[in-house]
């Protein structure tokens, strides 16, 4: 077990430093930043190569929501689900706290938001709660669908990063404008303890809305398997 939970903290290091990190340092830089479409493609690259990384070890998860949802789907012991959380949530810490260590590392430095996730006066594009809870539901419902098909034993095992890490960046390209996306709770928590304030009083929704959105898509993945 402790190679798995290992691996899921690293992984979920690296998708913080690397998609967050992404937005903090690179997105606005002058003249070579990598723009609302970097930090997109960003995130996805993050969970691409740890998939192919560690994802034989662990499964990789790195994220509560999928971790839930295959549970819900049949694929993953719930008896070790708050162990696989625990590891994830302490490997966004990590990945934050490097992150925050180099952005601070500058005179006059402000890390602003730090990527963190928000609704209303705290959303990108300010968008209601209504709105962010929706969005984040549907959006982490399809992601671990993407992930439960990629992964059955039908598919081709070879093809299941690949499609994991587009998914993710399709997520960003539609979400960033309302949430800032998350549909990771690890990923939202890390940030937010280095901003505090309504990154904190806020983070309650994006911890609901992506495990609501990855049960569901776990009970209901089993669908697709029927025939009439």
């Amino acid at each position: 077990m402790a190679n798995r939970l290992y691996a899921e903290f690293l992984g979920t290091a690296w998708l913080v430093l690397g998609g967050c990190g992404s937005a903090v340092l690179a997105a606005t830089f002058p003249q070579l930043g990598v723009g609302f479409v970097g930090v997109a493609l960003a995130f996805g690259l993050t969970v691409l190569t740890m998939v192919y990384a560690v994802g034989g070890v662990s499964g990789g998860h790195f994220n509560p929501a999928v971790t839930v949802g295959l549970a819900a789907g049949g694929r993953f012991p719930w008896s070790e689900v708050i162990q696989y959380v625990i590891a994830q949530v302490l490997g966004g810490i990590a990945g934050a706290a490097i992150l925050y260590v180099v952005a601070t590392g500058k005179a006059g430095a402000d890390i602003g938001g730090f990527a963190t996730n928000g609704y209303g006066d705290h959303s990108p594009g300010k968008y209601s709660m209504t709105a962010a809870l929706v969005i984040e539901i549907a959006l982490s419902f399809g992601f671990v669908t993407v992930i439960l098909g990629a992964t059955d034993k039908k598919a081709h095992p070879a093809a299941a990063g690949l499609a994991i890490g587009l998914a993710l960046t399709l997520i960003h390209l539609i979400s960033i404008p309302v949430t800032n996306t998350s549909v990771n709770p690890a990923r939202s928590t890390a940030p937010a303890l280095f901003v505090g304030g309504a990154a904190i009083s806020q983070l309650w929704l994006f911890w609901v809305a992506p495990i609501v959105g990855g049960l569901i898509a776990g009970f209901a993945y089993g669908l697709l398997g029927r025939k009439d």
